[in-house]
């Protein structure tokens, strides 16, 4: 017997596998109220950095992907305590990614896949994963992570305070309408080629009123009208063959964005094409983009580093990670840089909606 304990129906050479449903999960494993609470201020803290109400560094750290609970409840209690240190001048969120998109072939992620073996028990991936956030979140971490399947989605938005759509689904019209619906900022990445349009087009769309299929807490589906979603923004990751992460190719990307009609402020990723996958050079990357925030760049909120424990592959199935010292000691200097810097240089309130900006 798999998933909730029902029959198994061959359809073909498929299996329909019956899966708990999203009410249920959330009765096993409920937010209390004081972890409701907390996801809330979050929440209210990532639009108002978006805005640019509050003039604090936004920085996205954390493992490549979650394969070990363990480890990643180690990283986020180290991940807590650098974030209460430099709380007055970085807002930290920690990377939580349960599903991977894959390119061709590939792991799927803890939520799909948590015994990383094919076997994809997803309903176990599904318990598994909202414990560990529920872990997290009762630790005080603040979460991000990229949304994949919009009907799994459901099982974990109320834990989330940000979401990602990835390189890979920014052009989907699916992905758009998810994240019309989710009830916190969505970065939207600039595909793997390096092209900047379909994620404008994308963190557009998903401020639109959007009609999408979907299931409600009982597992039915239903049709689902949205008003959509205000807090959209892009995110840089650079492509095969160059970064962008430089002043000439953020002034270009912000010009195209504003042009469309997107001025909402941006994230740059340091990893990916922008380190050419090397998690040592993600610190040039980030030493850049934090002299061109403190230059006076308003449009860019903060940065994502792909960490963990152990650098490189030694905990990550996936990409290589800059390992917890070098993240530590990065955003200990970082906080200390922005500590000295002129308050004319920072940001004070106000929306970021300034006049069209030009190639520098």
């Amino acid at each position: 017997m798999l998933g909730c304990g029902s029959l198994l129906i061959l359809l073909g050479m498929a299996l329909l596998i019956p899966l708990i449903t999203p009410e249920a999960i959330r009765r096993k494993f409920p937010l209390s109220p004081r972890q409701r609470g907390a996801v809330l201020k979050y929440r209210d803290v990532a639009k108002r950095l978006m805005l640019g109400e509050d003039e604090r560094l936004v920085v996205f750290a954390g493992p490549c992907s979650i394969h070990d609970p363990h480890s990643a409840l180690e990283y986020g209690r180290k991940f807590k305590e650098l974030a209460e240190k430099i709380s007055d001048q970085i807002f930290l969120l920690m990377r939580v990614f349960l599903e991977k998109p894959r390119t061709q072939f590939g792991w799927a992620g803890f939520l799909c896949d948590p015994y990383l073996d094919g076997s994809y028990e997803v309903e176990k991936g599904l318990v598994a994963s909202r414990e560990l956030l529920l872990q997290l979140t009762a630790e005080g971490v603040p979460i991000v992570t990229e949304f994949l399947d919009p009907i799994l989605s459901i099982y974990t938005r109320d834990v989330v305070t940000w979401g990602i759509i990835g390189a890979r689904t920014s052009s989907s019209q699916i992905h758009r309408q998810l994240a019309s619906q989710l009830p916190m900022p969505v970065g939207f990445k600039n595909e793997v080629s390096g092209m900047p349009d379909h994620a404008i087009c994308g963190a557009l769309s998903a401020n639109r009123p959007q009609l999408s299929l979907s299931i409600d807490g009982g597992g039915r589906v239903c049709a689902l009208k949205t008003p959509g979603n205000s807090f959209t923004h892009m995110i840089l990751r650079g492509g095969v063959k160059e970064p962008n992460y430089d002043r000439v190719s953020i002034s270009r990307v912000i010009q195209k964005q504003y042009l469309y009609g997107l001025t909402s402020r941006l994230l740059i990723d340091c990893s990916h094409g922008n380190s050419q996958n090397d998690p040592e050079k993600q610190r040039d990357v980030f030493a850049s983009v934090l002299e061109q925030i403190q230059e006076g760049n308003r449009f860019i909120m903060g940065m994502m580093v792909e960490s963990h424990i152990q650098g490189g592959n030694a905990l990550s199935l996936t990409d290589p990670c800059l390992d917890w010292e070098g993240t530590e000691e990065l955003l200990l200097r970082s906080y200390r840089s922005l500590k000295k810097a002129q308050p004319s240089v920072l940001m004070r309130g106000g929306h970021c909606n300034p006049t069209t900006p030009t190639l520098s």
